[in-house]
């Protein structure tokens, strides 16, 4: 933990520290808002090679959009528009009005998840709830948890609650649909139940100077496995997964695909690799993005998504949704029964 913590940590502060120029001071004023927000991505920003973006020309297109008369919100459409040309779902403008967010991430992708749907049809609402995770067992003797948001702390205690009441399964699924990430340090907790011995995790590196090339080597980092006296799973997993899989869920999903035992089904998650960086502009406007590129045990960049299992891509059909089936739950039950 203390490793990891660490490295992305050091992640997080070199980008704002390693850059040896001259900080240009920007004015309080439409413009110069402007060309402080362009300015902290050019120099900060991670991802503008893998997303084919050329910044200078994004610049010649929106600063004449600009002008000294403009109002705060007029402005914040323009910087709002310039910055979705990321496509980035970690890059968020805000204002004391606003905030801004790119939706097509997952907005142009079936959304693949219906919660009502499991809870009535397959949980018959009896379920239990602890710690942001909805776990119960399913009438084919499979272990079922619903992750909503690594956001929400796991206590270990609370893990061993649930994995010991689930224990008699034959196997499990780890239901992370609709998870649009958290912490780190959960996503942490939650892998260390599922390996037996420390596990690279993937790598992490920082940008070290203002060009788009500019980045530090990757740095490895591991996850250790439970503590002992810890209840830990070793039986056939599944973990199911949209679009809506975001940034430590789908770090998550990045590492869960290489642990032994573990089958990705559903839809390709919905990327955010990149460690969040935050800056502010003159006006007191804040601007978060990515600014260090994390990548998977293998060493794949994972911005862009985590694709199922081999043969393991399956969305939901809402025509048989209506009739009370989860197409990508049954698959996922029937992948784990064969696995067992």
């Amino acid at each position: 933990m203390k490793n990891l913590l660490t490295i992305l940590l050091c992640a997080v502060c070199l980008p704002a520290l390693t850059a040896c120029h001259d900080i240009e001071e920007f004015a309080d004023n439409p413009q110069g808002n402007f060309e402080q927000l362009w300015t902290i991505l050019d120099e900060h920003y991670c991802f503008f090679e893998q997303k084919d973006v050329d910044w200078d020309e994004v610049h010649a297109r929106y600063a004449p959009q600009v002008s000294g008369h403009m109002t705060e919100e007029e402005l914040f459409g323009v910087c709002e528009r310039m910055l979705d040309e990321l496509r980035d779902g970690h890059t968020n403008l805000s204002a004391p009005f606003n905030v801004s967010y790119y939706r097509e991430w997952w907005s142009l992708y079936p959304q693949n998840y219906d919660k009502r749907l499991v809870e009535q049809y397959y949980l018959n609402f009896n379920f239990r709830t602890v710690g942001g995770i909805t776990y119960a067992m399913l009438p084919e003797n499979v272990g079922y948890m619903h992750y909503s948001s690594f956001s929400y702390g796991i206590g270990e205690g609370n893990l061993d609650m649930v994995l010991g009441y689930l224990a008699t399964a034959s196997g499990l699924i780890i239901d992370v649909r609709d998870n649009g990430g958290g912490s780190i340090t959960n996503v942490e907790t939650l892998v260390s139940r599922f390996i037996t011995e420390r596990t690279l995790a993937g790598s992490i590196c920082h940008k070290d100077g203002p060009g788009h090339r500019d980045f530090s080597k990757p740095y490895d980092f591991y996850f250790e496995p439970a503590a002992a006296g810890r209840i830990c799973w070793g039986k056939p997993v599944v973990v199911l997964c949209n679009r809506s899989t975001f940034s430590a869920a789908n770090n998550f999903v990045s590492i869960m695909k290489y642990v032994p035992g573990v089958t990705i089904v559903g839809a390709t998650t919905g990327g955010g690799s990149g460690m969040p960086f935050s800056s502010e502009l003159p006006n007191g406007w804040g601007v978060r993005f990515s600014a260090s590129p994390v990548r998977d045990p293998e060493g794949h960049l994972t911005e862009f998504g985590v694709e199922p299992s081999e043969g393991c891509a399956v969305d939901l059909d809402p025509v048989k949704a209506l009739e009370g089936h989860d197409t990508m739950l049954d698959f996922a039950i029937s992948k784990v029964l064969e696995n067992c």
